[in-house]
């Protein structure tokens, strides 16, 4: 692993799947990174005190710091370590060579991304639950559907798209698949059914086989708790 001279500081939280993403992209791209746990949940969620604010202003995990620069937003960070640790020195591209492939495989990631993923953060669920007074099971059933409304489209497109194999998009990983398996990992936590998705399933076992997602799973962080 390479280092550099001023290594990169990940403010995140283990459960986060934005946060689980960068994660995943700094470890394929084999840059080595301080871990700054902000905890969403303990003392009513620290991503709300005035230090972290400072860092930003939404409060919204994750952050990246470098170069004493503050990056925020998951996507427009994994394309700034894709840009800042340039293959082949720094470990292996997120994106691929071609701007048409460029373009297919940022939809994906996209598509997982702004389109799944914040129907079902933690701010929604809890506003459903708190302002909304809905309960536990139609919360659930809230979760399922977008994942299955989301998932079906995704599966359409990797087995339409001539691309996919063992990965999102050909036999190496890259930005997609970054998003692709936090969003699975959610998606078992809230017991959906995938076994309608089976290009899914086989994506997302291919990557869970790699040591990159292996280490940045949630389970392995270092602020890993049950809460």
């Amino acid at each position: 692993m390479k280092s550099d001279t001023t290594k990169p500081v990940l403010y995140g939280y283990w459960r986060s799947s934005s946060s689980y993403r960068v994660r995943i992209a700094l470890n394929l791209k084999g840059v080595d990174y301080s871990d700054q746990p902000v905890h969403l949940v303990r003392g009513g969620g620290e991503q709300h005190s005035e230090a972290y604010r400072r860092i930003n202003p939404l409060g919204l995990v994750p952050s990246l710091v470098h170069h004493g620069l503050v990056f925020t937003q998951s996507l427009a960070i994994m394309e700034y370590i894709e840009e800042a640790f340039p293959s082949p020195i720094w470990g292996q591209p997120l994106l691929p060579g071609d701007k048409a492939d460029r373009a297919h495989v940022r939809s994906m990631a996209q598509s997982i991304a702004c389109e799944i993923q914040p129907m079902n953060n933690l701010g929604v669920m809890r506003y459903l639950g708190d302002a909304m007074g809905a309960d536990k099971a139609s919360i659930n059933a809230w979760y399922q559907h977008w994942i299955g409304r989301g998932f079906k489209a995704l599966e359409k497109v990797l087995g339409s798209s001539g691309a996919s194999g063992a990965f999102c998009h050909g036999e190496r990983p890259g930005l997609a698949d970054c998003c692709l398996v936090p969003q699975v990992y959610n998606a078992e936590r809230f017991n959906c059914d995938l076994n309608a998705f089976p290009l899914i399933n086989h994506i997302v076992t291919s990557c869970r086989a790699l040591p990159e997602f292996v280490a940045a799973a949630p389970q392995n962080q270092p602020d890993a708790v049950s809460d």
